[in-house]
């Protein structure tokens, strides 16, 4: 189990810290819903948490294996609905610094749809992963 406790500063504006390091975060309604835009709302966590799972667990499998993917990049585009409010749509776009056999590759591209983020998204949101790897 992990704690993080939140505190609702005001003006649309929260405060998070991840009980096992302190660390904190801070989070602000955007633009177009009443805030400031002045850091990540609480859905662009969503996609920040599905950017950052995928390239944990292919790091995880890819360590397993020996391969080295340091420098991959992830790009996550997040498509709200009118309201009521919820994210529709969430584009991957995975970009790989080396080549790999077909059997990694499809290891890494079956991690990354199965990571515990994208498997715990309701099906109401389309998640397509794009992978983009060097010829």
């Amino acid at each position: 189990m992990v704690s993080i406790s939140i505190v609702y500063q005001g003006d649309l504006h929260c405060s998070a810290v991840h009980g096992p390091s302190s660390t904190r975060l801070e989070t602000d309604a955007p633009v177009d819903n009443q805030g400031r835009g002045e850091s990540f709302s609480p859905t662009d966590l969503v996609a920040t948490a599905l950017g950052t799972c995928i390239a944990t667990t292919m790091g995880i499998v890819s360590k397993k294996h020996g391969w080295v993917i340091d420098g991959a990049r992830v790009a996550v585009q997040k498509h709200m609905t009118p309201p009521p409010r919820r994210i529709a749509r969430l584009n991957v776009r995975i970009e790989m610094p080396a080549a790999f056999d077909a059997a990694a590759r499809a290891e890494l591209e079956q991690t990354a749809h199965g990571c515990p983020v994208r498997i715990s998204l309701l099906p109401a949101i389309e998640v397509p992963i794009e992978f983009v790897w060097p010829a």
